[in-house]
């Protein structure tokens, strides 16, 4: 399995929309996602206003491919986030089993 971690700094003033695109559209989309094993949606905090993450556990590769395309490496961009994002990161790394 895959674990995906992305993280989104907003831009200054656009916390509050960013929260709700985050709440109402990119949580409900990603539960619903197919090889989506597990997701944990991190949202902003007092100290750091401005950053949301997701941790994301992928079935597989391929699973994960068919989500955001061949260059999985990129982070993927919904078009109504864009305007609200300063910017974003993305890293992968093989889940260890506990």
């Amino acid at each position: 399995m895959i674990m995906r971690i992305f993280q989104v700094v907003t831009r200054p003033g656009k916390e509050e929309e960013f929260g709700k695109f985050f709440h109402e559209t990119a949580i409900p989309l990603m539960k619903r996602t197919e090889g989506l094993v597990e997701i944990l949606p991190g949202a902003a905090r007092a100290e750091s206003p401005r950053e949301f993450s997701f941790v994301m556990v992928w079935k597989d590769l391929n699973a994960l491919k068919a989500f955001v395309g061949e260059d999985y490496a990129s982070p993927h961009v919904d078009p109504a986030e864009a305007a609200l994002v300063e910017s974003r990161s993305i890293r992968h790394y093989d889940l260890v089993a506990l």
